[in-house]
């Protein structure tokens, strides 16, 4: 019989007296991939930090190998191979692609100097292996999300990892690059490496796991064979304890006057003469493969990435949008696909981060009101549905869909009246996808113009009036009524022609 590889008996994590993680249980075995599901604030990140020895465990023991391990540090976690790939990227943009993959454990000459040419060499075996076509001596700031999540993946296949932990590996990945990290993980688990798999993305679940195990407000709840769950939907019903039937609720919702309109927009190596409109109550969605120019966009609308040409017309006015403060004050409103490096202030608390751009609400005379302050907040955790133990606790420590429900908190609180959202369910489970869409359509029926990129179809299609579908730069074409369909999109995003219908 083979024995298990890594075994976490009873695991509990208590924060200031709050338990983020209540008697969890996970058996883990050699060869095999072990999906742990559950909504934000399940305590999945939490489980992981422990494993990682980035968190010391309240009571619980850990086994690997049989060996029960004392005190689980960084150093033990590395030297045990454990290795964990986060949702939340951890890359040096100053320095290149070879020296993130090799980060930390460079090849290094007799003399201690580093062995650039062996270094360099390696990375470009570990990434033909991969295929991902980058250059090893490109600086890592210069590479888009997808390229630097492969980046993530490329410095784990180097380390040997026996145990790999991927949080969410695809969610900002691309159809093909999904396939091939998929490919990937089937080659992993064929060579004996237990690989702990992290996503919202049921499909990928149902293809690789072997095991799933469910976590529910910091709690076990159950661990079963997938050839033992019958659908989707059964996961999800043990993942939430509700039925979520429909995230998108799509109403019909009457449009009101035109509110943006974008001519002839040109910014050099990244969109070119891109036109489009927004009217009140619509939701246009930027559909694209990764690189298409989706994100580049949005960030001019910003004043991020201003234009080179063209025009941007905000309320029938000609707009200059030189930066965020100019785009602010046009009533616009941004939520960016990376929340950690442009999105939120991780040292900050909840409440501050919510306010952050609006202290001007809560001030008078140059003072800040921080009664109105603690309840305007708590008036938008109840609203969105914020697990957080506290207003007041540090951002950092809430999972990922709960960060991203306190952006959203932050400008529904400015009452933008163009909202684009970047990626806005990227890493975000089920319940919460639910609860972002259904605040989305509320601002829609308020009259907000929103602009949704998004890399998942089901929310294009389900969420849109409209679709823009971008290639190299380009605008493809634009759908909308019976036309936003999958094929529809593709087609388009691969340079082919709209299907008559």
């Amino acid at each position: 019989m083979i024995a298990p590889r890594l075994q976490l008996k009873e695991i509990t994590k208590e924060f200031s007296g709050v338990k983020a993680l209540k008697g969890v249980s996970l058996t883990v075995m050699p060869g095999s991939v072990h999906a742990l599901v559950g909504e934000n604030g399940a305590g999945k990140s939490t489980l992981i930090k422990i494993l990682t020895g980035a968190y010391s465990r309240t009571s619980g023991d850990i086994y690997y190998e049989g060996q029960r391990i004392e005190q689980m540090t960084p150093q033990m976690s590395k030297q045990l191979g454990i290795h964990c790939i986060y949702q939340e990227l951890n890359i040096a943009n100053h320095l290149t692609i070879a020296e993130n993959i090799f980060l930390g454990d460079q090849p290094v000459k007799k003399w201690g100097m580093i062995n650039w040419k062996k270094m360099n060499d390696d990375a470009k075996a570990i990434l033909a292996s991969l295929r991902i076509p980058l250059n090893v001596k490109q600086l890592a700031g210069k590479t888009s999300i997808a390229q630097k999540q492969m980046m993530e993946i490329a410095r784990a296949m180097s380390q040997k990892a026996n145990v790999l932990i991927m949080d969410e590996p695809t969610s900002s990945l691309s159809e093909k690059e999904t396939e091939v990290l998929l490919s990937l993980v089937e080659k992993l688990k064929a060579n004996g490496v237990s690989i702990i798999y992290i996503s919202h993305r049921m499909d990928e679940i149902f293809r690789i796991a072997d095991t799933v195990t469910v976590l529910r407000d910091g709690a076990y709840i159950k661990t079963l064979p997938l050839k033992d769950i019958s659908s989707t939907e059964e996961l999800v019903a043990l993942m939430v304890n509700r039925k979520v039937a429909n995230y998108f609720h799509k109403e019909d919702i009457p449009l009101g006057k035109t509110v943006l309109k974008v001519k002839q927009a040109t910014k050099q190596g990244a969109f070119h003469e891109v036109n489009f409109s927004i009217r009140q109550g619509e939701i246009l969605g930027i559909a694209g493969l990764v690189g298409s120019g989706r994100t580049e966009i949005a960030e001019a609308l910003f004043g991020i990435l201003p234009i080179d040409e063209g025009e941007i017309i905000v309320n029938d006015k000609q707009a200059i949008i030189r930066s965020p403060r100019d785009a602010i004050r046009l009533g616009i409103g941004f939520v960016t696909e990376n929340r950690k490096e442009t999105g939120l202030a991780l040292k900050m608390s909840v409440r501050e981060n919510i306010t952050l751009a609006n202290l001007s609400l809560f001030s008078r005379n140059m003072l800040l009101s921080r009664k109105k302050e603690k309840d305007i907040s708590n008036e938008y955790k109840q609203k969105l549905n914020i697990k957080t133990a506290s207003l007041e606790q540090r951002i950092s420590h809430l999972s990922g869909g709960n960060q991203q429900k306190a952006i959203i908190a932050r400008w529904m609180l400015q009452k933008p009246n163009i909202f684009i959202l970047d990626e806005p369910c990227r890493g975000v489970d089920v319940g919460a996808k639910a609860d972002i869409f259904a605040q989305i359509h509320t601002l829609a029926k308020q009259g907000v113009a929103i602009m949704m990129i998004s890399s998942e179809m089901t929310e294009i299609v389900g969420m849109s009036d409209r679709v823009l579908v971008m290639k190299e730069g380009c605008v493809a074409g634009e759908l909308s009524g019976k036309d936003i369909e999958p094929d529809q999109i593709l087609n388009l995003a691969f340079g082919g022609r709209v299907h008559a219908k």
